[in-house]
């Protein structure tokens, strides 16, 4: 083998695989990047503040609150009387944390039947609701 022909097909070698990594390169699927979860926190004041009605409200939310498609967290309770902080929030008396896979899971749990039902048996008991929607950062192990 002379050089000319070693020469020869080295070109045709890099003249025919250069094109082809890049191509592989090029093509190849970026990974969709991950929404982040979005935590959806409710907090409740009744017009009837007393126990049985916060115990009826609160058996509200387990009925059409829990188990919604894309929920990864749902939790629910009342004020923590015996927890006093200077920084306490005590304008409320039930809590619901739920924790969705991304932000379409939010959007479909809001439309869903069970919530808009949740919604309009219970509309008439608030006296105040405040909701804080937040993206959650990626979790730290």
């Amino acid at each position: 083998m002379n050089v000319n022909s070693t020469v020869l097909r080295l070109l045709t070698f890099t003249a025919v695989l250069v094109p082809a990594l890049a191509v592989a390169v090029v093509a190849r699927p970026v990974a969709a990047k991950a929404e982040p979860k979005l935590a959806h926190m409710v907090f409740f004041t009744l017009k009837d503040r007393s126990p049985e009605s916060v115990d009826a409200f609160v058996a509200s939310c387990d009925k059409y609150l829990a188990g919604h498609p894309g929920t990864l967290h749902y939790s629910v309770g009342k004020m923590a009387k015996d927890v006093v902080e200077p920084v306490s929030d005590r304008e409320f008396d039930v809590a619901l944390h739920l924790i969705f896979e991304n932000k379409d899971g939010n959007a479909k749990y809001q439309k869903s039947d069970r919530h808009v039902k949740f919604v309009e048996e219970n509309l008439p008991k608030f006296a105040k609701v405040r909701v804080f929607d937040s993206y959650l950062a990626p979790e730290v192990k």
